[in-house]
């Protein structure tokens, strides 16, 4: 008898952007990425050589969109479909966006900025709270994303930090409290495998984006 495979979901934040090294608040501002977030999204895509894809979803947002690419060309994978939605965008920081994070620290304080940034249901000046910004992700993520999955199919989504823990908190059932501690570095890579029934099998951090951030240039290495 053949064994069926688990189905596998695989989400990867987007290689780091030129916002990002600035260490800017990026929200729905759209800025490319870096030589360092191209080299991080295409090690994304060397890591999932192994996976046949049905599907690949990112949101609208170039370094989303330009990771996406760069992942599935480093996987030998371009030719997969590809869909691209709004609803998948990093949430909107507002009047907090292309502002330096420890400016505004200076400016509104540490405890309140890290509020904003980490919490369920504070929101940014004129943007987002984390809540809000499920309730655009999640509908779209049921219907177009978990459902093809669930159903067997091989899934790639490339999309932003908060999007990723939105979706991480949708499948493991975390609560508010629980999200605050979750994070992805630029370049993360995060797999998870559904039984037949929708069930979760497994759970498995490929890429810690975290420690990619850091990581030097390997010499002779091609995105």
């Amino acid at each position: 008898m053949t064994r069926v495979r688990p189905a596998r979901l695989v989400l990867v934040r987007h290689g780091e952007s030129l916002w990002n090294r600035e260490d800017r608040f990026t929200g729905w501002t759209d800025v490319g990425l870096t030589e360092l977030g191209r080299r991080q999204a295409a090690s994304a895509g060397r890591s999932l050589r192994s996976i046949p894809f049905r599907k690949a979803f990112s949101s609208n947002l170039e370094r989303a969109r330009e990771s996406l690419t760069l992942v599935l060309r480093a996987a030998g994978q371009s030719r997969v479909p590809v869909e691209s939605s709004a609803a998948l965008d990093e949430r909107n920081y507002g009047r907090l966006q292309g502002l330096v994070k420890r400016e505004t620290v200076a400016r509104f304080g540490a405890r309140q900025v890290q509020k904003w940034r980490r919490s369920w249901a504070a929101k940014p000046p004129g943007g987002e709270s984390l809540k809000d910004a499920a309730a655009r992700i999640l509908p779209y993520f049921r219907t177009r994303v978990l459902r093809a999955s669930v159903k067997g199919a091989n899934i790639l989504l490339v999309a932003h930090g908060n999007t990723l823990r939105v979706i991480a908190m949708e499948l493991e059932r975390l609560t508010p409290k629980q999200v605050e501690g979750l994070d992805f570095g630029t370049g993360a890579v995060l797999m998870y495998e559904f039984s037949r029934a929708g069930d979760i099998l497994s759970r498995r951090l490929l890429i810690d984006g975290r420690d990619a951030e850091k990581r030097p240039s390997t010499k002779g290495e091609r995105p």
